[in-house]
Parts: C-alpha cells; sequence; structure tokens
C-alpha cells in the first residue's frame, strides 16, 4: 500500500468512530442472557445498574421490587470479553438487599425498586431505589440512596431533598418509577444521583414533541448530604409509536464518571413499534447553574449541564445487525491488553419473554487532540504532493 493511501485509510478509519470531545468508542460485541433462565432457584433478569468489582468481577442490581419473582437482590457476574469479541457470562453469586434491621426484603410485597449501584471508595456499594407509589400511604415507600456493604447489610442512607419523595398533593414530588435511576461517584468520592425524568414541579416528563428537564444531584460522601444540584435538559422521545399500545417513554437511567465534572450519560427512549433508541452523552458541571434552590424548574431561569452526542446506538443497529433492548446499565469494564478502557451496557429485560438481558462491550479509543490532527492532514497533504511531484509524465 502506497503511503498516502495507508494515511487516507488511516484517517477514515478514525473518523468513522464513534467519537466526541477526546472519546472514541469501538464495538467489540454483545451476549445475552435468555429470560427465564434461574439461578440459585430463581429468575435472573431485571438488570438495571452495573459496576466492575475490586477483583475484576462486576456487581449487577435486579429491579425485582419484591412480590414479583423474588426477594430484591444484586448478583456477582463474570464476564469474558477482549478486543475480538464478546465471549461469554458466568453467573457466580446471588446477595439478598437488606433492610436497616437486618433483614431481608420481603419477597411478597413491594417495598423498593433498585435501579442504580456503584462500588464505594470503601469496598462498599452504593445503590439507588426509586421506591413504590401507593395511593395508601401505609403502603407508600420513598426513594432514597443507601450504602451497604457487599453482604447486603445496611450501612447508612443519604440526606436526598424532600423534593424526590412521593407526594399526596398533585403539585410536587417525584412520579412513580421515574425518580433515582442513575447512580455515579466520582473520582474525588462524590455521590451523584438524577431522578429518570421531571418532578411534577419541574414540569411535563417528555413527549414527541418537547423534551423535559431532569435534577442530577450531589451527595457528600463523609456526612451524606446534599452538596449541588444540576439541570440536564432531556430530549423529546425520538421515535413516535407505530404498533398498539403505542407506549412512549425518554429518560435518565445512568451516568458514568469521565471526572469530578463530567459524565457519560445513557438516554433510553422507547416506542411500541420502533422499539428502543439508546444513546450516550458526553455531559459536564462546568458552566452549569446550581439549581438545588430553585423550587420548580418549570419556566425557571438557569444554564443546563452541557450535551454532546458520543454515540447514537441506531448506528450499530445499520453497521451489525443488533438489535437493541432496554439499556439502563453503564460500568466502566476490564483494559485490554493494548491498554485501552472498556466500557460495558446492560439492559434490563423487565422479566418479558420478548425480550433479553443484553450485554454490550466498547473499546474507548482515545481521540488525537486538533492539533494532532492538523498534523496528521499536513503530513497527509505533503505526501499527496510528494507522491503527485514523483508521478510518471
Amino acid at each position: 500500500m502506497r503511503p498516502w493511501t495507508l494515511a487516507i485509510a488511516l484517517l477514515a478509519l478514525a473518523l468513522g468512530r464513534a467519537d466526541a470531545a477526546g472519546l472514541a468508542l469501538r464495538y467489540i460485541g454483545q451476549h445475552s442472557i435468555a429470560t427465564g433462565t434461574l439461578f440459585e432457584g430463581v429468575e435472573f433478569g431485571g438488570i438495571s445498574g452495573i459496576d466492575r468489582a475490586p477483583d475484576g468481577s462486576y456487581y449487577a442490581l435486579a429491579d425485582d421490587r419484591g412480590g414479583e419473582r423474588g426477594t430484591p437482590r444484586f448478583y456477582k457476574l463474570g464476564l469474558d470479553y477482549d478486543a475480538s469479541g464478546f465471549h461469554g457470562i458466568t453467573l457466580q453469586q446471588q446477595t439478598l438487599l437488606q433492610r436497616p434491621d437486618g433483614t431481608a426484603f420481603p419477597a411478597d410485597a413491594r417495598t423498593v425498586d433498585p435501579e442504580g449501584l456503584r462500588v464505594a471508595p470503601n469496598g462498599h456499594l452504593y445503590w439507588s431505589s426509586e421506591g413504590n407509589w401507593n395511593a395508601d400511604p401505609a403502603l407508600r415507600y420513598q426513594p432514597f440512596v443507601r450504602e451497604m456493604r457487599s453482604d447486603g447489610s445496611f450501612v447508612r442512607e443519604f440526606k436526598t431533598p424532600a423534593m424526590f419523595d412521593y407526594a399526596d398533593h398533585p403539585g410536587t414530588g417525584g412520579r412513580n418509577n421515574k425518580v433515582f435511576e442513575a447512580l455515579a461517584v466520582t473520582p474525588n468520592g462524590t455521590v451523584v444521583t438524577a431522578n429518570e425524568d421531571a418532578l411534577v414541579q419541574d414540569g411535563p416528563i417528555t413527549t414527541l414533541e418537547q423534551g423535559s428537564v431532569v435534577r442530577v444531584t450531589t451527595l457528600d460522601p463523609a456526612t451524606g448530604d446534599t452538596l449541588a444540584q444540576y439541570a440536564y435538559e432531556l430530549p423529546p422521545i425520538p421515535k413516535a409509536p407505530t404498533e398498539a399500545p403505542g407506549f412512549q417513554d425518554n429518560g435518565l437511567p445512568e451516568l458514568l464518571a469521565l471526572s469530578d465534572s463530567e459524565f457519560i450519560a445513557l438516554e433510553r427512549g422507547y416506542a411500541s413499534g420502533p422499539g428502543n433508541t439508546i444513546r450516550l452523552v458526553l455531559t459536564s458541571f462546568e458552566g452549569a447553574s446550581n439549581v438545588l434552590g430553585l423550587p420548580g424548574l418549570l419556566d425557571a431561569g438557569y444554564t443546563p449541564m452541557s450535551r454532546e452526542l458520543l454515540l447514537d446506538f441506531d448506528a450499530l443497529k445499520a453497521a451489525h445487525g443488533l438489535v437493541l433492548d432496554n439499556s439502563e446499565g453503564l460500568s466502566w469494564g476490564q483494559t485490554l491488553a493494548n491498554g485501552h478502557r472498556t466500557l460495558v451496557v446492560v439492559s434490563d429485560n423487565n422479566f418479558s419473554g420478548t425480550q433479553t438481558t443484553q450485554f454490550l462491550a466498547f473499546e474507548v479509543v482515545p481521540v488525537p487532540e486538533p492539533q494532532t490532527w492538523a498534523l496528521m492532514l499536513a503530513g497527509l497533504g505533503a505526501m499527496i504532493g510528494f507522491a503527485r511531484h514523483r508521478r510518471p509524465r
């Protein structure tokens, strides 16, 4: 291959990756676990949160609320993939989530809705629950963020703002099944959570015509107090339903920290017929307003978090024939032999026979800085000019 041909090929390959702000993602492969798979006598599925354990395995949180398929629980998994593809998954351990009194959450009643899971710097686990709305206050369970040990035992609960709680009056509070989904831990240890779609006082939830706004809340790992809060603007539902029952949705199910202020956000949309729309978005607190003191965001003045598309998974459907499922979990993965980091995305199968628990792996490829691109392009131009100069006449 001639030098300029090689340069053009390398440039095209680099530009062909999904990239933004110094990150590029290369799809490695996927592996799925069928709905109905049993582990230790309990159906595996509903995976809404995932994070890599210190020993290289992965913790995965099921969003079984109790009263469905068993006691609320989380798992230990082994993921087998490398740069060449995704080779398999091993279910290693199942652990029951415990209440503050040391007993397991009941298997025959809805009391929690586990969604987010992160490994804490001290080796414990942070986890979030959307709670459970019920018109009867005695059967109503509020959303929370808690810390637990790796055996599922309770350590403490963070002091999340009361604005997220389910309320009897219609003007404020969290919406059922749309509260604390996302959970992240920054390099300095700050815990970050976000509601999946707008609080009642912050305006309507997403529609085909308009987006909504959610609150990304930071929590102090030392005191458990709320530190600050930032507005993240969700876009409108990306696709219209084309078949019954006409369901449509969009939300923010996950955040993954890149730095103390920068994150990868996982946006998940769905419409009956077109199915799932999954996007990875780069977002940051930098320049955004602290909205903690605003009782409502509807018509309020503030600067939202930045939003830059990193990857629309529709590109994977086109390039790899991939059928997307209901992705809700996002984690850093293992480091490949070439030194590149990886990302793991997992779907919540909703314990549905028409879905699977789908794991996707991506290589994180560094993107040259603008000045490096300039040098590459200049070198490419020089090689082409040199070749033309030497061309036989």
